[in-house]
């Protein structure tokens, strides 16, 4: 406690007591203090004077404080007591206003601390990802907590804002902007503006993520080749970008940003994606078809549009076009890399395989695009089931009926 502090905090137990007249007080040698055995820490002081005052001494943040109570004239020993018990009361269970008062005027709030969180993160983040926050930041994160210290925000306020934004934006948008938040919190832990483990987000669950497990089958694939070929005679590039996309398992991102000096003979030697720079292994087709388009300098993108003179970014148009003409309804154009890994793993490929040729950093986000298609988990029932079959001697002829037809058209959901 400061000084002022402590004036403060005793005149407001003074004021609440009654003033007596304590009569005839002794008179003593210079700063004569006499300690009381009843309370540690609480004295009388005589002065040469004749005056007399109160007064308490603790050890207070390391240092030892002696506070005046008031004058003896004034006050009664009774009184001085009182007010004694509350101030070393106090100092023994490591009250501090002033310390406080400053701490609290080092926590900011949540919309300074935002900037400052923007500032330091801000920087590496990739620029897609950095346009993409901005704008959840701008419609959800910006005014969520408004006057609020970013050591004052509880569970309570997080999951209203949760449920907020989830109804309003989606459950997607809910989760990644939770994401962001909870990143948020961890680093004023991290920074000391926040108790550590007081994480108000920890607890919170997230929205469940819908499991797009939409690939294409074998028949889907020809309508889309058909389609494409017919397309190609007025949209090369475009053309060779879906196809691209699905020979490589791509990202749309990393197609239509690539450029010729990334073009290694068999390999992509990416600079960057999304999890940093990786190679992609070209397959004969894919080569043939890189080696189709006209080659530029270096640094030059290789879908370049001659006619607009400009490079082919957006191609959103042009897929809708052709998975309504190929009867593709729902598809989306990351269903193409989808495809890819699922077609990949039907003909026996592992998983750390497919990862690599995915650019996954983790196995376990793989395993989410490497679903079988159905007809794939009949054949390989029907053969397990034959093998069974002959082992035991059955005669398969009377169920040959049953037994699935490759020929037959997969059911497209």
């Amino acid at each position: 406690m400061t000084r002022v502090s402590l004036a403060g905090i005793i005149a407001d137990d003074l004021a609440t007591l009654r003033r007596l007249d304590p009569g005839n007080r002794p008179r003593g040698r210079p700063r004569r203090t006499v300690w009381s055995e009843r309370l540690p820490g609480f004295g009388v002081r005589h002065y040469s004077s004749g005056r007399s005052t109160y007064i308490a001494q603790a050890l207070m943040d390391g240092v030892t404080r002696t506070i005046t109570l008031g004058n003896a004239n004034v006050l009664s020993k009774h009184q001085a007591l009182i007010v004694a018990r509350r101030i070393l009361l106090r100092a023994q269970v490591g009250e501090d206003p002033a310390t406080k008062r400053k701490q609290t005027r080092k926590v900011p709030t949540f919309e300074d601390f935002l900037t400052l969180y923007w500032k330091q993160s801000a920087a590496k983040w990739k620029p897609r990802t950095l346009e993409t926050h901005n704008g959840y930041r701008r419609k959800h994160l910006a005014d969520a907590f408004s006057g609020m210290f970013i050591d004052e925000i509880e569970q309570a306020h997080v999951l209203a804002w949760f449920n907020k934004v989830s109804i309003s934006s989606g459950p997607g948008a809910g989760n990644r902007c939770f994401e962001i938040l909870r990143s948020m919190f961890n680093h004023a832990e991290r920074w000391g503006m926040r108790p550590e483990g007081s994480n108000p987000c920890s607890y919170i669950r997230p929205n469940k993520r819908r499991k797009c497990e939409r690939f294409l089958s074998n028949q889907e694939i020809a309508r889309l080749g058909e389609v494409l070929s017919q397309k190609t005679r007025t949209q090369p590039l475009h053309s060779a970008i879906i196809y691209l996309l699905l020979l490589t398992g791509c990202r749309l991102s990393e197609i239509v940003d690539l450029t010729w000096s990334e073009v290694k003979g068999g390999r992509l030697l990416l600079h960057d994606s999304k999890t940093g720079p990786r190679t992609v292994w070209l397959g004969d087709e894919a080569r043939m078809l890189l080696a189709s388009l006209e080659r530029r300098g270096g640094g030059d993108p290789v879908f370049w549009n001659k006619l607009t003179q400009r490079p082919v970014r957006s191609i959103s148009k042009f897929w809708q076009e052709v998975k309504a003409e190929a009867n593709l309804p729902g598809v989306r154009l990351h269903d193409l890399r989808h495809s890819f890994a699922s077609h990949a793993a039907a003909r026996s490929e592992t998983l750390p395989m497919i990862g690599k040729l995915l650019g996954h950093a983790k196995l376990q986000t793989t395993s989410r695009y490497a679903h079988l298609d159905d007809g794939h988990v009949l054949d390989a029932a029907e053969r397990i089931g034959c093998l069974l079959a002959d082992m035991m001697g059955e005669d398969r002829s009377l169920n040959s009926n049953t037994m699935y037809d490759t020929r037959l058209p997969i059911h497209e959901r």
